[in-house]
């Protein structure tokens, strides 16, 4: 019997891999250019990390994690270990562990990698996923807010999402929502048979998870529910006064956005502003991403108190609105051997321009000339040069361009025919992706 990959843990291939270069790319493009910088957490962290963080009321916790005992544990190793589920507590908990406030005061990061979900494997998501996040440190003010929304608009669009849109809600702080939740769990509490067992808990534990139940009959009851909304806007700790500049901000730069003051998000670590960005061409699956402040969390990890927001989006669900396809590169040259006494010269001359940063390919396998120039073609190169014995005792012989272009006399000398692809190819990559 075959063996096959893990169910929901899916390989990307080849020939899918440029896609993924590109959005990798732009993410790198749009996010430098707002000031963050790349972090780069373990995929393995201490189960607590995530039970502190995330909420052990969520079902991330609950049902999803992928944790197991160290059985190699040596004195100060912890006992239990889990697979990143989400990108933000293994961020915070660098930032914490290495005193990155005495840096700066503010600080901004970006992610990419995969986590991992013991979810039900359906379209656009998998067991192992890959994720792009990013995190603000240590701005207080609406205005990140409001920048962090506008940067994704700005990816996203770029990226190829039509039908964009924002959800966007608040929790506010402790303080206010205090009273939202005791008239959530006032609503909920006549009808606490019918809602789901997960719910019955989660009514006792913290109402605001109702919310987030994908139930439908619970989503049906939650969609007449009272929001912490009311309270927030009259918190004396200025969360109200947060929103309405979020708000007037995102109006400022004419970025979509609905209120949706049902939107909880699935992490128990949001204060304030949450949101989500939607397209409508997902249907019912609408969310492409989403994220809010988490202004406590830091403090939690025994860190200096310290505001925070970010957001983590899907690479596969991304990739999903995508309708173009995106051609991997070719090599810039395919060196065709026609005589086995050129193909020591010939590998020389392949791995100096290797070196050089030119993407060189060279059949190994013996076949014809013809045979070769096929596959050099199919390969996607630029260029092809032949060399047999007459090629290398007259130190010369000819590039041909397979793409349209003129031919060209060459020196068998690596400066030389590097020059020359890189003249005939202006703005050509460096080095082989």
């Amino acid at each position: 019997m075959a063996l096959q990959a893990v169910k929901g843990m899916n390989d990307v291939l080849p020939d899918e891999v440029a896609r993924w270069h590109r959005v990798e790319a732009l993410a790198r493009e749009v996010f430098g250019a707002h000031g963050y910088r790349e972090i780069r957490p373990p995929l393995l962290e201490v189960t607590e990390l995530f039970e502190r963080s995330v909420g052990d009321t969520t079902d991330i916790v609950q049902k999803e994690m992928y944790t197991f005992e160290n059985r190699s544990a040596e004195r100060g190793d912890a006992k239990r270990l889990t697979l990143r589920p989400e990108g933000t507590a293994g961020v915070v908990r660098a930032y914490v562990e290495h005193k990155m406030w005495g840096q700066s005061d503010e600080h901004r990061f970006y992610y990419l990698g995969p986590m991992f979900r013991h979810e039900r494997p359906q379209k656009g998501r998998f067991r192992q996923f890959h994720q792009v996040g990013c995190e603000a440190l240590g701005m207080p003010g609406p205005g990140i807010d409001v920048e962090m929304l506008s940067m994704l608009q700005q990816f996203l669009t770029a990226a190829g999402v039509g039908g964009l849109y924002f959800q966007l809600n608040t929790l506010g702080c402790p303080t206010c929502r205090a009273a939202g939740l005791a008239a959530l769990k006032a609503y909920f509490e006549p009808h606490r048979a019918a809602l789901c067992a997960d719910c019955q808990r989660r009514l006792d534990q913290n109402a605001l998870r109702v919310l987030d139940c994908k139930v439908e009959a619970d989503q049906a009851l939650a969609r007449g529910a009272p929001t912490v909304l009311s309270s927030v806007l009259a918190c004396t700790q200025g969360c109200g006064d947060h929103y309405r500049a979020v708000r007037a901000g995102l109006d400022a730069l004419k970025v979509p956005f609905q209120e949706n003051p049902l939107l909880v998000r699935g992490l128990d670590y949001y204060t304030r502003t949450v949101f989500e960005a939607c397209s409508s061409e997902l249907g019912s699956q609408s969310a492409v991403t989403g994220g809010g402040r988490y202004d406590r969390l830091v403090e939690e990890f025994g860190g200096q108190p310290t505001p925070a927001i970010g957001f983590a989006l899907g690479v596969e669900r991304l990739l999903m609105l995508q309708k173009d396809v995106v051609s991997a590169r070719g090599p810039e040259l395919s060196v065709v051997v026609a005589e086995e006494s050129a193909r020591s010269s010939a590998m020389v001359l392949v791995q100096g321009l290797r070196a050089r940063g030119t993407w060189c390919d060279l059949d190994h396998s013996g076949k014809s000339v013809k045979s070769q120039m096929r596959r050099a073609d199919k390969a996607g190169s630029t260029w092809v040069l032949v060399l047999g014995g007459l090629e290398m005792q007259a130190g010369k012989a000819t590039l041909k361009n397979l793409r349209g272009g003129a031919s060209k006399d060459v020196a068998l000398e690596i400066d030389h025919i590097q020059a020359v692809i890189r003249s005939a190819t202006p703005g050509a990559p460096s080095a082989n992706p």
